[in-house]
């Protein structure tokens, strides 16, 4: 994935091409690659599973910040706020997005929402933009202010690491293209999108389909801002599987499309996921608890594009 993501590009900067669809496929490659990465090896490293060596871990987390997101900012919003808080309004920050999406039946409803079945797969292309732009600053401002980040000091100094890593992702990604390769800079900015375009919907598609569906739950707060209930059922509750037979497919996304297992053991790298789950769906039945999974990740596209259309109109 590392070498999907950076070999594309690299061969872009030493102008090894002056075609603009060589241009655009080796940024297309490169998107998939910076998917990859995401998915396969930020993902585990950060949630400290890639390895049982914990300085293996943080160094592999740092490949999100080679990709122009951050990983203080991810660990905060995914590891904390989505894993304890899973479908729960208000809670869990992935439920947290603009005002013309509603991804809660708990959220506030508004007539566009009756379309956004058709426009949200639009805005999925944009969502690593808006990441790697503006939303790391917003999100990295608001754990501050909840108290997600401990002291002043710890701010500022993950804010300036922030701009420094970024200032690094956007000078090979966009500046020395530009500098060095034989293409215009319009050129290069159409490719930069095409590449987040990319990004942006294999990584979307691959984590609301595990949690924006019709079968599972939404969970609300009470008055008192508690949800009753257990863990492990939460999880089994709020989560989604598919296309559990597919191990190319599972291997290319890391392991996600195990999310029911993944939820429960968090601390599991997603190689062992594939043995886990028959256990976990045995249990799950003999408790009379449910294990949502679809047989293929059509059929979970398909049902996710149903819970669009239902949240947009119910």
């Amino acid at each position: 994935m590392f070498g999907l993501y950076f070999i594309p590009v690299l061969l872009v900067i030493l102008g090894l091409f002056n075609e603009s669809w060589q241009l655009f496929l080796c940024f297309v490659l490169s998107g998939f690659g910076m998917a990859g990465i995401g998915m396969g090896v930020m993902h585990d490293a950060i949630h400290g599973t890639y390895s049982k060596n914990r300085k293996i871990n943080k160094l592999l987390s740092y490949s999100l910040n080679m990709v122009g997101a951050n990983a203080t900012v991810w660990k905060i919003q995914h590891n904390v706020l989505h894993h304890s808080y899973t479908n729960i309004d208000e809670g869990d920050d992935d439920l947290n997005v603009p005002l013309f999406l509603r991804f809660s039946p708990h959220a506030k409803k508004n007539r566009l929402h009756a379309y956004q079945h058709w426009y949200t797969w639009f805005f999925y292309c944009l969502s690593t933009l808006s990441w790697v732009t503006s939303k790391d600053f917003i999100r990295l401002d608001r754990y501050y202010k909840m108290g997600l980040l401990k002291g002043k000091h710890i701010y500022l100094n993950t804010l300036l690491k922030m701009l420094a890593w970024k200032m690094v992702y956007y000078t090979f990604i966009l500046l020395l293209p530009i500098l060095f390769s034989p293409f215009g800079t319009g050129e290069i900015l159409l490719a930069f999108l095409l590449l987040h375009a990319v990004t942006g919907l294999c990584i979307s598609l691959v984590f609301q389909t595990a949690h924006i569906m019709p079968e599972v739950a939404f969970p609300k707060m009470n008055k008192d801002g508690e949800v009753k209930g257990e863990r492990i059922i939460h999880q089994l509750l709020t989560t989604c599987n598919y296309s559990e037979q597919n191990r190319v497919f599972s291997w290319l996304i890391g392991g996600l499309n195990y999310q029911i297992e993944h939820h429960l053991f968090p601390n599991i790298c997603h190689v062992h996921y594939h043995k886990i789950a028959p256990i976990v769906r045995e249990t799950a039945a003999e408790y009379q608890l449910p294990y949502y999974s679809k047989v293929s990740f059509w059929e979970a596209l398909k049902s996710h594009f149903k819970m669009l259309r239902w949240l947009g109109n119910s």
